[in-house]
């Protein structure tokens, strides 16, 4: 059996399902890691449990109006509290060999980039980030020596049989999709779509927003700019394909006609293994993979003009420049108000495409450029919302 050296890990984002996913490996593997740094934007208590229950060296909350209520809940532990973003900041630079990188939004962006120029490796499960800022992400990430490790299900596929030494050898990466709790639903049956109806995929386990996200398939399209960020593919080798099962979580085909792809059951404890163990491999609880039980696989085309989002994000690419961030910016907007049932489910796709259409905004050279994009998108987004 493989061996691991002990790993120090910063989590940013315990309380979400990736961060608990994590620190439920680490419970079953106590002597091959040691938490560092547990963030959390709102759930002050679950992070007061999970700080007393791991012992790091830092706990930050994100909303700097709960900052009380964790110091007093860790009172005489030696953990040091933090709050705000710059608490988060604070957190990120705290030395550890990996961060696990699970805020949702862009709001981790900077904590990101801070934990890239101390040189760390970062485990990412926030695809946001490379949306926004791809390019310069990236440049940072080679300044400053650091190491990214897609968590995405999808990515961390393509990175298992992505073959590094021979990448002018591939010919397409293939992205699988469920195809959301809608695959087999009638575009106009979607009107009446509600925010419970939407966050209930039929195989993940995952947060409101992102759960939206796949039912409008603009995860799909976020992880397909993600994925030309993380692999030296050109935008035209990056395809979609509906596989319900969840079971082939993408492909790689080369230039000899070999498909490569990775299997498992739908278990994100298994792509965050794979980064938490990297370059090995370690146990996890996951069910194992069953071929004979499944019995079959299926795959489709995909349907953009149900899926409006996802045609949306894919134009995004093509069109660089300013064009992700503002589509990643707008739909964030759109989502909160249609989890707030402020908007309907097509309306998602309307107001991204509105936006979209209602700017333009210069490519950003700087991450200064990013943010400013992001809350003047945010801004314009906003003042298409129905007023109350």
């Amino acid at each position: 059996m493989q061996t691991m050296e002990k790993k120090t890990l910063s989590i940013l984002g315990a309380t979400g399902s990736i961060g608990q996913n994590t620190l439920d490996l680490v419970r079953r593997n106590p002597a091959d890691f040691d938490i560092v740094a547990l963030t959390a934007f709102s759930g002050v208590e679950l992070l007061i449990a999970l700080a007393k229950e791991f012992k790091p060296v830092i706990a930050t909350i994100g909303n700097e109006e709960l900052f009380t209520v964790l110091k007093d809940g860790l009172a005489g532990t030696g953990i040091r509290c933090t709050a705000g973003e710059e608490g988060l900041l604070e957190a990120a630079n705290e030395p550890s060999d990996m961060v696990v990188a699970a805020i949702v939004g862009a709001a981790g962006l900077r904590p990101v980039l801070t934990a890239v120029r101390r040189g760390a490796t970062i485990a990412l499960a926030n695809k946001e980030y490379l949306v926004c800022a791809g390019d310069l992400m990236m440049q940072e990430v080679a300044t400053h020596g650091a190491t990214l490790l897609p968590v995405d299900s999808e990515h961390n596929a393509i990175f298992q049989v992505f073959d590094d030494a021979a990448e002018n050898a591939v010919s397409r990466i293939i992205l699988t999709a469920s195809g959301g709790p809608f695959l087999n639903r009638s575009v106009e049956s979607l009107g009446t779509v509600t925010p419970k109806e939407a966050v209930a995929h039929p195989n993940w386990d995952m947060g409101a927003k992102i759960s939206v996200d796949s039912a409008t398939m603009m995860n799909k399209g976020l992880e397909v700019i993600e994925a030309y960020h993380l692999f030296p593919v050109e935008k035209h080798q990056l395809d979609i394909v509906i596989h319900p099962q969840s079971v082939i979580h993408s492909m790689v085909e080369y230039i000899d006609g070999s498909t490569l792809a990775q299997l498992g059951c739908p278990d994100m404890r298994v792509p965050i293994a794979s980064c938490l163990a990297w370059p090995n491999r370690m146990r996890t609880p996951a069910k194992k993979l069953n071929l004979a039980e499944i019995g079959s696989l299926d795959f489709f085309d995909v349907d953009y003009t149900k899926f409006k989002c996802l045609q949306l994000a894919k134009d995004a690419l093509l069109a660089g420049g300013a064009a992700p961030t503002m589509l990643n910016a707008a739909n964030e907007v759109a989502v909160a108000a249609f989890l707030d049932k402020k908007i309907g489910f097509l309306d998602i796709s309307t107001l991204v495409e509105t936006v979209l259409s209602k700017s333009d905004m210069k490519e950003p050279h700087s991450l200064a450029n990013v943010f400013e994009i992001d809350t003047e998108t945010r801004s314009l987004a906003q003042s298409y919302l129905p007023k109350a």
